[in-house]
Formats: structure tokens, sequence, C-alpha cells
């Protein structure tokens, strides 16, 4: 973990303690950084949108996520299909009163939780930092806009 990184920092915001009359007190080096005004947030949100490090971002939540609830729902699709289709098979027993459905459905539960663990390790080593990096810069970009 790097000290200066604002994933981890806990007044990464800007923004440090409460003063005495209860407003934020600013945190970070004084000095005279006028604003860039001459876009709005929308202008700056649509710019960051068509950005190359934003559809790389897309792009590889994408080849994840997609695959991954394709290969869920056609295991879903096909415990459900058997369990219609095939009562027989499913009844069949596998040790004393566990059958063939109760392994099938406690799959389903092991599949979901291995799934979610696959798509926090994928999001954490391929996306966040990138992410992150988009955060700030658009944070930067957008300091000192009027809401």
């Amino acid at each position: 973990m790097r000290v200066d990184d604002p994933w981890y920092d806990a007044v990464a915001s800007g923004w440090g303690e409460l003063d005495g009359a209860g407003s934020f007190v600013p945190v970070g080096p004084p000095g005279p950084m006028a604003p860039q005004r001459s876009h709005s947030a929308a202008d700056i949100y649509l710019e960051v949108q068509r950005s190359g490090a934003f559809q790389e971002v897309r792009r590889r939540y994408r080849r994840f996520v997609v695959p991954a609830t394709l290969a869920f729902f056609v295991w879903y699709l096909a415990y459900v299909v058997t369990a219609v289709t095939a009562p027989g098979l499913m009844a069949r027993p596998v040790a004393g009163a566990i059958n063939v459905a109760m392994v099938a459905g406690l799959g389903q539960f092991l599949t979901t939780f291995l799934l979610t663990g696959a798509y926090t390790r994928h999001a954490r080593l391929r996306r966040d930092r990138a992410a992150l990096d988009l955060r700030w810069e658009t944070q930067e970009m957008t300091r000192g806009i009027g809401r």
C-alpha cells in the first residue's frame, strides 16, 4: 500500500476535519489555483466518457461480466430444465437422504460465491486502479465548477 494512494486516504476528498464553525477546512497546498470555468460538468463527463481510458475500463468490465453472466445463466437454466423434465434423475439419491437436486442446488450457491470472488478479484486487479485514476482526473477537471 502506498501512503500517497487516495484510495486508502481518509481525507482523499480534499477536505479535512470540521473547524469550530461546523464547516470543513480544505486540506492541501494553499495557493491561487483558479478553476477553469470554460467547460460545464456535463461537457467534462462526456469528454471522459469518450476517452480511451474510460473505454478500456468498460471493455475490461464487459470482457468479464458478459461471459460470466451467460455461463451462470446457462447453468441456472440447466438446473431448472433438468428439475422439470427429469424429476427421476433429480430424485436419485447420492448419499443417504441427499439427492442430485440437492447437490445441484447447493452447487448453485457455491457457484454464486465463486463467481462473486472471481468478479471482485478481476475488478481489483484489472479495473479499480484505472477507474480510480479516471475518477481523480474527472474530479480535478470539475473542481470549481458551480452546481
